[in-house]
Parts: C-alpha cells; structure tokens; sequence
C-alpha cells in the first residue's frame, strides 16, 4: 500500500518524545519518512530531535536524561546494561552495514592500511569496531599496524579524507558514492565481511522506558509503517525529496541510496534485532575488548522486546 507523504497533521494532542543521535543521517530515514507523513501526528506523538555530534553524545543524552530516546549504535547501551545501568535496547534500526571502506587513491588494497590513519566517530562504539574486524581478516591489527583518529560522524570523515588527515574510513552511502565518484578507492563493502549486525538501534532507560511505555509503542509502531514505506517502490516520488534533504545529495545519489536500501535490507522491516546481529555486536565487542567473553550471555537481556512485541501487527492503525 501506498502511503501519502504530504497527508496533514492531525490537529490532536500530542504526547511529546525528544529522539537523540549522533548525525541524524540516513538511518533516520524512517523517522523523517514518519514525521513528514504524519504517520506520528495519527498516533497523538510529537517527536523532538536532537542532533548531539557524535555517537557517545546520544547514548549518554539518554544517560542523563537530556533525551528521552536514541537511535545510535548499541554498544553504549550494552557497556552500561552490563555494568548494572539503566540503559536498555528496545528496536532495532539498521542490522545490515550501510558502510563502504573509502580509501586515498594512492591505496588499492587493504593492506596497503599498513601504518595509516583511519577515521571514526568512536573507539568505543560503532565504526571502530567494524573497522578493526574488516582489518583483521587482511592481517592488519589495532593499534600495532594502524592508528584510528575520532574525527566524528560520517560528513566529518567525508571532510577529513578529502583534507588528508586520515587515509581511509568507513563511509555511509550516498557519501561512499560520492567519494567513489570522485577518485577514492572502494576497499570493500563493509557487508561483505559482517554480513548482519546491530549497526544503529533505538535506546533508552529503563525507569523512563516503564513509566511510557504505551506511547514508545506507538512510536516503534509509526516507524515499522514507515519502514514499509521505503520498501514500497510505488512511493518513490514522494521518497526521493525526503532522502535529498536528509543525505544532502542531488537526486540521483539519492535514488542510488533508496536502491541500495532496498537490496541490502538494510532496514529491518519489523524493527526487531535478529539474534544473530546480536550475536556479532556482542562478538565483536569482545575482541575489541569493551567486554568481556564471561558477560556476553549476560548482555542478552539488554534487548527488552516488550516494546517491539507490543507495536506488532497494529502499524497504519
């Protein structure tokens, strides 16, 4: 089913939720596809938005209460479930690395990595650890083969590569085509060594979590029926606008970023964690060595799937 994207607002109250995240980019698709297309307004939900700068800045809005939610990479929340916190994974977002190693043109192959820097948003938390595993399958290993410079989230990488203060990051589409376009080396999909993962999921803390957990449904809920949305082809005219604006790009990059959504999977569509993401965020946690191999049956838990399994089945309602 086709959704309309320009629909109005409806004129109710509204229950209010401020969503944090590093950047705001592409993985938040859904969440701009549901606020432009009133898909929040119909479930009586105002979502505010605030955009932190990096990764560890949302995990720890949500920490100290300056944001009620976050869609950012998961290890954050993990580190701090295991040391007895509050913070809680309750949906996912993206499973599937939307992520392509974009090098200086002088380097052709991976292990021509040897002793350069490469960009991250984190050394705790997302693009480091992915970094490190795609590496480490070519024999190159932190920090004795290469260094890492937290330079920031994906348009500061951009920037920083194209500067010549880092050799090669990992790089979010539509930018991993621009670079492409531009001269730079693809290394590899990040996919292609991590086939499923927790890239970016929704977090937040438990007290919090309990005492709204009826309108956190109903937002996971707006966001699954969003997310059918950019599966639906038949929208696209009404889709491509959304992702120019939130990629920055012109319309054919967007158009490239739409396709390539579509045939990675990159969202899942039920806004579940697939255990075997789960698995590998854990795996790769401990080789990084944010945690350790004895707690990751104990870091399960940190996925509570009430939220998830409550919003089932009742999205366009």
């Amino acid at each position: 089913m086709t959704t309309n994207l320009t629909e109005p607002m409806a004129a109710n109250a509204v229950a209010e939720i401020t969503l944090a995240g590093g950047a705001l980019g592409f993985n938040w698709l859904p969440v701009f596809v549901a606020e432009r297309s009133g898909m929040f307004a119909r479930r009586n939900l105002k979502v505010g938005l605030k955009r932190m700068g990096s990764v560890d800045k949302a995990t720890a809005a949500v920490r100290s209460g300056e944001a009620d939610l976050a869609i950012t990479p998961p290890e954050g929340a993990v580190s701090d479930f295991v040391s007895g916190g509050e913070l809680r994974i309750i949906a996912g977002n993206v499973s599937r690395l939307p992520l392509s190693l974009v090098a200086n043109p002088r380097l052709r192959r991976i292990e021509d990595l040897k002793g350069c820097v490469l960009g991250t948003s984190s050394l705790t938390e997302g693009t480091s650890i992915y970094t490190r595993e795609i590496l480490s399958q070519h024999g190159l290993n932190y920090p004795d083969d290469y260094d890492f410079a937290a330079v920031g989230v994906h348009p500061a990488r951009w920037q920083a590569l194209q500067e010549g203060r880092i050799d090669a990051a990992v790089q979010l589409i539509p930018l991993n085509f621009v670079a492409f376009d531009a001269g730079y080396t693809n290394l590899g999909e990040a996919s292609d060594y991590i086939p499923e993962i927790v890239f970016t999921a929704m977090i937040g803390r438990a007290g919090w979590l309990e005492a709204n957990h009826s309108k956190v449904a109903a937002l996971i809920d707006a966001l699954r029926e969003a997310t059918a949305t950019l599966y639906d082809s038949a929208g696209d005219d009404a889709l491509l606008p959304i992702i120019m604006e939130t990629t920055q790009s012109d319309r054919a990059y967007a158009q490239r970023s739409l396709d390539y959504l579509r045939q990675k999977s990159v969202f899942d569509p039920t806004l579940t964690i697939p255990p075997a993401a789960l698995s590998k965020t854990l795996e790769l946690m401990v080789k990084a060595g944010l945690l350790a191999l004895a707690g990751t049956e104990g870091a399960r838990p940190v996925f509570d799937t009430s939220f998830v399994q409550s919003s089932s089945g009742t999205a366009g309602a």
